[in-house]
């Protein structure tokens, strides 16, 4: 039910590097990575771009809303000066630049839709249309194989927050997988991953109990975490039956860390 790496660099670089960058990909990849998480919202003009937070002030200097710039104008926008001088003028880039550097590296991706406020369904749409795109040769492969080997692990899986987005994604581009995210697990959970046909549950570790991950992975569901920082707690949670989560300290996790 988990064909994809287990241990993923979170929003690329974990904490080693400028989050959601060409830099952090390669600082990925650099510590052995070849799997990584990371986030895609929209600019302006509707060009998906790599960013985590809806507004500037962060990991981008200035103020104002993402959503309120074209893609020329964010893609000239340092990213990297926050982290460290060694990092000046990493810029923003866009989702498809980063697909290029993961495909060329053999790179497995987890795509999280992140939408802005009031864009949920056109993101979950650009994104899964974009990706469709460039994994065409994929998903044809995929579609005329025998469909009992879904889901594909040559495919990125998409996750969100937003069940609009992911029913967006759904609709423009079923063939590729789906996680829902959830950062503590309601109630409704095994409903929503129906509803999306996805193939798995992303949700916090630190709120997750035994019990739940038993119960999820006896649903037939993949069960994903973040962000798992410590040794001792990613040994932990394989334990109970988790498939596999992304951190930050990559320096401290290895790719191959299996909790034996």
């Amino acid at each position: 039910m988990w064909p994809y790496p287990k241990i993923v660099a979170h929003r690329g670089g974990g904490t080693l590097a400028p989050e959601n960058t060409i830099a952090a990909m390669r600082c990925g990849l650099e510590h052995g990575y070849h799997a990584v998480e990371f986030d895609v919202m929209l600019s302006r003009d509707g060009v998906p771009i790599l960013m985590h937070d809806p507004v500037f002030g962060r990991t981008v200097r200035g103020v104002g809303k993402v959503a309120d710039f074209n893609a020329d104008q964010l893609t000239a926008m340092d990213a990297g000066s926050w982290l460290g001088p060694q990092f000046a003028g990493e810029r923003i880039c866009t989702y498809r630049q980063v697909l290029d550097f993961c495909r060329q590296n053999g790179i497995w991706m987890n795509v999280e839709i992140k939408p802005a406020e009031g864009f949920e369904i056109e993101t979950g749409r650009v994104v899964a249309q974009v990706t469709e795109e460039v994994f065409e040769a994929e998903l044809a492969a995929h579609v005329a194989a025998d469909q009992g080997t879904w889901p594909d692990p040559a495919l990125p899986l998409f996750s969100s927050f937003s069940f609009d987005a992911l029913r967006a994604a759904q609709v423009a581009a079923p063939d590729i997988p789906r996680g829902f995210l959830s950062d503590a697990i309601e109630d409704d959970w095994q409903q929503r991953l129906e509803e999306l046909d996805a193939v798995a549950l992303h949700t916090n570790h630190k709120y997750l109990s035994p019990m739940q991950a038993q119960a999820v992975k006896q649903a037939g569901y993949g069960l994903f975490c973040y962000t798992v920082n410590t040794p001792a707690r990613a040994t932990e949670i394989l334990g109970w039956g988790v498939d596999g989560f992304c951190t930050d300290r990559i320096d401290l996790i290895a790719a191959d860390f299996t909790g034996d």
